[in-house]
């Protein structure tokens, strides 16, 4: 399994909760997993329901088996500074620098060098070792940007290649590229059964193809239950008397009055009829929308939409269907 996962979707797919909720499964069984954000919006903290998150790594949970979450907001303009005591020794020259507005006036004249920065510091918790030789980390997950701007935010190598030919800069550049396009990384996309969703998630294979950067697996999430079995979906399809009489009779043999016309039965059948339309609408859509994903030849999995909404719990249980979806994925890879 990948040790660098980056996680990225279209606005409102949800790909931060997906992303927390895969730091949690991959956390299983006694591992220790680097939740890294580099947007600056402290969803994450949000999600784990705690303060926000410092430019420092720290623990936020601890998933079922005895493993560990830990977490990194990534500032850009901190990172800066972690460079250029790194590269040049600058120390406290550099946080003078910060003090007169260099460091925000070179990340945002050249943002090529500010998605270095934020992909070489989740990179470098990727490589990080411990004394003895072995990982820090057993996995990093990243909340990436968008799916229309995670091509280009990923692929450093030609971003930083207008700001430096040689040196330092771009040396970062090309170790941090290494990591990005080895076997070390997955990058997953997330979507929702919806047109918009699932266009831009096709787009984004494509562009990140490419680029030559590994592509992961596809996860719907905010999966609706199925209310309808086939059978009644045919039957809400045909409509008609027949649907009519149908629910009528359903209605009646639960208690809701008699079948006869002007009954209460028969007064409730239009609206659930209606209902029922409406639903089988949706479901023709998706069901579309999941033969198109099919198509893209990747893994696909899915997550419910929990009826509660999302809270700690819940994303517990999110991590617990990815972690399950993982195992099954493994078992047919090995048939």
């Amino acid at each position: 399994m990948s040790r660098f996962q980056v996680v990225s979707g279209k606005g409102g797919t949800g790909k931060t909760t997906v992303a927390a909720a895969l730091a949690l499964a991959l956390a299983t069984e006694g591992k220790r997993t680097l939740l890294v954000e580099v947007e600056g919006r402290q969803g994450i903290a949000q999600l784990f329901e705690t303060e926000s998150l410092p430019y420092e790594e720290r623990k936020i949970a601890v998933a079922p088996g005895g493993g560990e979450v830990f977490a990194l907001a990534i500032d850009p303009e901190l990172a800066l500074l972690d460079y250029l005591q790194m590269f040049y020794k600058l120390g406290g020259a550099g946080r003078a620098l910060k003090k007169l507005g260099a460091i925000d006036f070179a990340t945002t004249v050249a943002p090529g060098l500010r998605d270095v920065l934020l992909t070489g510091k989740a990179c470098e918790a990727v490589r990080r070792k411990d004394k003895s030789g072995r990982f820090v980390y057993d996995h990093v997950v990243m909340d990436a940007p968008p799916t229309g701007r995670v091509t280009r935010f990923l692929n450093v190598n030609d971003e930083v290649a207008g700001l430096a030919k040689i040196g330092p800069i771009h040396h970062q550049a090309q170790a941090v590229m290494r990591v990005l396009k080895s076997p070390q990384t997955a990058v997953h996309l997330v979507t929702l059964l919806e047109e918009m969703p699932v266009q831009e998630t096709a787009d984004g294979i494509t562009e990140l193809r490419a680029a030559g950067l590994p592509v992961g697996r596809i996860i719907v999430n905010l999966v609706r239950p199925q209310l309808l079995d086939d059978d009644s979906l045919a039957l809400v399809r045909g409509q008609g008397r027949i649907a009519r009489t149908a629910v009528a009779k359903s209605l009646a043999g639960a208690g809701l009055g008699g079948a006869r016309k002007g009954g209460n039965a028969e007064r409730l059948v239009d609206p659930l009829l209606a209902q029922a339309a409406e639903y089988a609408e949706r479901h023709a859509l998706e069901h579309a929308q999941r033969a198109v994903l099919a198509d893209l030849g990747l893994p696909l999995g899915e997550l419910p939409l929990l009826a509660g909404g999302m809270d700690l719990a819940g994303l517990y249980r999110l991590a617990t269907d990815l972690r399950k979806q993982d195992t099954d994925l493994r078992k047919q890879d090995a048939v």
